[in-house]
């Protein structure tokens, strides 16, 4: 079961915690205009907010990335880069490893991982 979250304004949030429930919700389980985000160059969870048709918010994002800090490589660095994009533009990487993936037209974000923050997110 991925991890989940509901941002402060009402956005449901989810993590994968492997490899292939990162691939089965970037690649089977998101919609188009739902936003992926990842830490960047370095490995970590798939995070995906689920948009339900609304415009995604900078507090949505800011929250998401928060998780996604956490949930990788960088959660010791202090600011962590974490780029978001919307799902349609993640594909599957060519070398087809679950969980592996490219992306186009992403936005990077820094983030100071906050373990109050992501309990106060949990659902």
């Amino acid at each position: 079961e991925y991890l989940q979250y509901q941002t402060s304004d009402g956005f449901w949030v989810r993590a994968g915690r492997n490899n292939r429930q990162n691939d089965r919700l970037t690649l089977k389980e998101s919609r188009n205009y739902d936003l992926w985000l990842h830490a960047h160059n370095m490995p970590g969870s798939h995070v995906v907010i689920v948009s339900d048709g609304k415009e995604i918010t900078p507090t949505a994002i800011e929250e998401a990335a928060n998780i996604a800090a956490l949930h990788s490589k960088g959660r010791e660095m202090g600011k962590t880069p974490v780029d978001y994009t919307l799902i349609r533009n993640v594909k599957k990487h060519p070398c087809g490893k679950p969980g592996m993936v490219n992306y186009v037209d992403y936005q990077t974000i820094y983030i100071t991982p906050d373990e109050k923050l992501e309990n106060f997110l949990k659902k």
